[in-house]
């Protein structure tokens, strides 16, 4: 699976014209909601926490920008081929087979947006007469971005297809599709009387075929749930926009672009090589002493940003190359670097425990503070494996700091070192939402970047904005396909099915616990983190409160268990994306990663059964 951008030879004509000026556009306009979302919500804050007197329409205000942001951010990710999406199939086929492929993929994505325009158009006039209670305003022009959404990434499909795929490809691919629909079509009497046998067909067969072929995992989910409603179904396809709408728009998912944000500012402003250089410093003189500086600084850098791509940018340069000169080999840092990922993907504000709050309704206060000490049982389980690696290590030569540099360094980190505290103690003690406290951080940082670090390069923020929508617009496109497909599943009487088969696994809780984390890491692989927990949180966590599972504790583990997952190759998009940054190839990498891996088992095996490392702070 992967989310970077696709490396083709830019076309020329007047479709790449067309191409350029739709992109340019739409980035604009994405980078202005950023800013706007930022302004607002410092504001409301401001309003809220300075002067007690709140702006009563912010959050209204502030919900409608987020849908606008979402779509058009998804858009942009389109464009940019920055969705989420398995490759492990398609990357191996030779440069005709990936072509063609690729096309059917695109032919498939055109099909899905021509299949919602007008179920879309139907739910944006159903809410025309629906008024915000506070902006008294229509709440189609909430919904309305859904439909321009729709028609905006239906451009870029196109566009796309013509400039990237042959005529012969373009008609193979849409005579193939045309021939699967109109066998589904003709086959929907027979496919309405199959009743749940129809979600192997379509949410099995279709959502595996899809990923296989490359598709965007979003459009994958939307096709399946489409195709579901459409041919077995006789619900009406309208309903998909608003559980699409309705997934995106939770204001705690809010979060999720202004984490992405701060976790690039960081970087920008200099707040991490502070905080790196600090811990060199300390223990950069041991065996081992980077790699634990690693590991120390993906834990703190984690407590900033909540994106783990954001969090790897940061530390991998500023340590890769000294550590390359003590001796390590480039397979063991890329291995380690995603493995420490893992570690600290339970550490708040993480991006998937956001998720896991607004799906479930689990105390985001609580999941913050359940996450910290399952992190650290990760690091120290990874510590072994560093000591036991290199306890060779030759260290003659490696520069000692004395302490009057020491308190330099700490005086210099201090401004990096007190975010993470504030950010965890203003959510868990309730004086800010994660959201809130996510804006606090980036105006924060700018101001500390600008006047302490003096090296906050203005230049590069247009850009930082744009990959901030399209970083966004991807997760916030598979929430919403997600919440779609897991409605459509929870209407066919799955969940219940759900329950009684897991209710009756042999070892009771335990056993439950036991095959949930295994569920996971095979989901979080496939699926990632994000998806996986839309689509299965609100099936799951209720059986696991049946079975007297505290569900801060089955969070951590379906959290550390995705997370294991996402980093595991051969699927894992999170190793591919830390061997893109550690710009090292997987095949030189994939032989090192047991070790981290193994440690990272053990460490999950220790959570799920010492429930106090999870729940003991509470």
């Amino acid at each position: 699976m992967e989310m970077t951008a696709e490396t083709e030879a830019p076309a020329s004509g007047a479709f790449a014209r067309f191409d350029r000026m739709l992109g340019r556009t739409v980035e604009a306009a994405a980078a202005a909601i950023v800013v706007a979302e930022v302004v607002l919500l410092g504001a409301a804050t401001t309003a809220r926490y300075v002067f007690g007197a709140p702006l009563v329409w912010s959050d209204e205000l502030a919900t409608v920008l987020f849908v606008w942001l979402a779509v058009l951010g998804s858009v942009v990710a389109l464009r940019r081929g920055e969705h989420m999406r398995l490759t492990a199939f398609v990357r191996n086929l030779s440069p005709a087979a990936r072509a063609r492929v690729d096309a059917l993929g695109l032919m498939l994505v055109c099909t899905v947006l021509v299949g919602l325009i007008m179920p879309t158009w139907e739910h944006v006039e159903s809410r025309l007469i629906s008024n915000m209670p506070v902006l008294e305003i229509s709440e189609a022009w909430r919904e309305a971005a859904i439909l321009v959404g729709v028609l905006l990434m239906l451009m870029t499909a196109v566009d796309k297809l013509i400039q990237h795929a042959t005529l012969a490809q373009i008609c193979g691919s849409l005579a193939l599709v045309a021939a699967v629909g109109g066998a589904f079509h003709f086959a929907s009497p027979t496919l309405e009387d199959l009743g749940n046998y129809n979600l192997l067909i379509f949410f099995f067969g279709l959502v595996a075929l899809s990923m296989v072929i490359g598709m965007p995992i979003a459009f994958s989910f939307l096709l399946a749930t489409v195709a579901y409603l459409k041919f077995s179904t006789t619900i009406p396809v309208s309903i998909v926009p608003g559980r699409v709408s309705e997934g995106m728009s939770h204001m705690v998912l809010l979060a999720v672009p202004m984490f992405v944000l701060l976790g690039a500012l960081i970087e920008l402003a200099g707040l991490a090589r502070a905080m790196i250089n600090f811990l060199v410093s300390l223990i950069g003189h041991l065996r081992g002493g980077l790699q634990y500086v690693l590991l120390g600084a993906m834990y703190l850098v984690s407590g900033i940003s909540g994106a783990k791509a954001a969090d790897m940018a940061a530390i991998a340069p500023a340590l890769f190359p000294e550590m390359k000169k003590r001796g390590a080999s480039e397979g063991d840092l890329v291995s380690l670097l995603s493995a420490s990922a893992v570690m600290s993907e339970t550490i708040p504000p993480s991006i998937v425990l956001i998720t896991v709050g607004s799906v479930t309704g689990v105390s985001i206060a609580a999941l913050f503070t359940g996450g910290l000490l399952p992190a650290v049982v990760g690091m120290i389980a990874l510590a072994v494996v560093v000591f036991m690696q290199t306890r060779k290590e030759d260290m003659s030569a490696v520069k000692r700091f004395d302490a009057r540099t020491k308190l330099k360094l700490f005086a210099v980190a201090l401004p990096g070192l007190g975010l993470p505290i504030v950010i965890r103690s203003a959510v868990v003690e309730g004086v800010a939402t994660a959201t809130e406290v996510a804006t606090i951080g980036v105006v924060y940082t700018i101001l500390v970047g600008m006047f302490f670090y003096r090296c906050f390069d203005w230049r590069r923020v247009y850009p930082i904005l744009v990959e901030t929508a399209s970083l966004s617009g991807a997760i916030l496109l598979v929430v919403g396909a997600a919440t779609g497909m897991a409605w459509a599943l929870t209407q066919s009487g799955f969940s219940q099915q759900l329950v009684d088969l897991m209710v009756g696994v042999p070892g009771g809780k335990w056993g439950f616990l036991a095959i949930s984390a295994f569920a996971f890491v095979v989901l979080g692989s496939v699926l990632e983190g994000v998806p996986a927990i839309v689509l299965f949180g609100p099936l799951l966590f209720p059986i696991a409160k049946v079975m007297g599972v505290n569900e801060v504790h089955y969070a951590i583990i379906a959290v550390f268990s995705m997370g294991l997952g996402l980093f595991t190759p051969p699927f894992g998009v999170g190793f591919y994306l830390a061997c893109a940054i550690g710009r090292v190839s997987p095949d030189d990498v994939i032989r090192h990663v047991w070790p981290h891996l193994a440690a990272l088992v053990v460490a999950l095996l220790l959570i799920i059964f010492i429930p106090w490392i999870s729940i003991g702070f509470l």
